[in-house]
């Protein structure tokens, strides 16, 4: 799905924050820093960043606490306002009612 072309592609910015904090703990390794690897990427997979916004800050609060990590429920809560899947080898997603790509 990833690699069609028809298909639109987002990247949260809860997921780009996820990314940066790994990288300053030393839980990921990246040849470049997080924000040129990040803007590099986006950019060449034809991505499109999915800000935070208020309607994902309020829906935050009437989920379920079938999860706990705040980043999940971030990205729970974006789904659900944007009636987007999620690329994600973790079920816990299907509880909420999210569409969970993955093979």
């Amino acid at each position: 799905m990833i690699a069609d072309p028809d298909t639109e592609c987002l990247l949260s910015m809860a997921s780009a924050w996820e990314i940066a904090i790994k990288v300053a703990l030393g839980k990921l390794r990246l040849a470049v820093p997080a924000r040129r690897y990040l803007v590099e990427h986006v950019a060449a997979n034809g991505f499109r960043m999915l800000d935070i916004g208020i309607a994902h800050v309020d829906r935050i609060e009437t989920l379920e606490r079938h999860h706990g990590d705040p980043f999940d429920r971030l990205l729970v809560a974006q789904a659900l306002e944007e009636a987007v899947p999620i690329v994600t080898a973790d079920p816990v997603f299907r509880k909420y009612g999210v569409r969970r790509i993955w093979r």
